[in-house]
């Protein structure tokens, strides 16, 4: 019954896009003002490009083109199968950081103001001031293994120094993880006084935090 509603009533075997739906669908009705460009992680992990109307909220009409593949040869010989016409009335573009996706935008919609999404850059932020974090720690953790083969070497037992909230420098940089994803507002006690103690040891770490609220 299946089959036979796919085959014959559903018009799937005559559908146009038919031949090419598995690497590519194009919905150029859909095409708006303002559209939005990036990449999903669909069926096995598969990587697609994805664009959409941003004026349709997620619903009926959103999709414009989902294309298999991110890289801009692929994306782009899709893409201008739009009408010269249709792609020029787009004004505005969201799209990630990638230099791909900066790449696809600008030769297919020319015309279009090209906005970097906030939910992006703030992740690129996070993500650097965590490294500066890590980095921080495996210097302070090269700093305290050569402190204790200078006390072995001296027959003497080494204690490592603590700050005022008991922790340790690499105890204070492996638990400031969490409070440096968090806003200022939404710290516990115990991490309002870590960070300060953090900000103060590191203040490059410091001004990252605050870059990326």
């Amino acid at each position: 019954m299946e089959r036979q509603y796919r085959n014959h009533l559903s018009g799937y075997l005559h559908w146009d896009q038919l031949v090419h739906a598995e690497s590519w669908l194009l919905f150029e009705k859909n095409i708006g003002a303002c559209i939005c460009i990036d990449e999903v992680a669909l069926s096995r992990g598969e990587l697609y490009t994805v664009l959409t109307n941003k004026e349709a909220h997620g619903g009926k009409g959103s999709m414009i083109a989902i294309i298999k593949g991110t890289d801009v040869h692929t994306v782009t010989s899709v893409l201008l199968k739009l009408s010269r016409r249709r792609r020029y009335q787009v004004r505005e573009i969201t799209l990630d950081m990638a230099p791909n996706m900066e790449q696809i935008a600008r030769i297919c919609f020319p015309a279009a103001k090209r906005v970097t999404d906030r939910f992006h850059v703030q992740k690129v932020a996070y993500k650097a001031v965590q490294e500066m974090r890590v980095k921080a720690r495996w210097e302070a953790l090269d700093e305290e293994s050569t402190q204790i083969a200078y006390a072995k070497a001296c027959g003497k037992m080494y204690h490592a120094p603590v700050f005022a909230n008991g922790d340790t420098r690499k105890q204070l940089l492996a638990r400031s993880i969490y409070l440096l994803y968090k806003k200022e507002s939404l710290w516990t006690q115990s991490q309002r006084i870590r960070a300060e103690i953090l900000f103060k040891e590191y203040p490059d770490i410091k001004k990252g935090y605050y870059l990326s609220m």
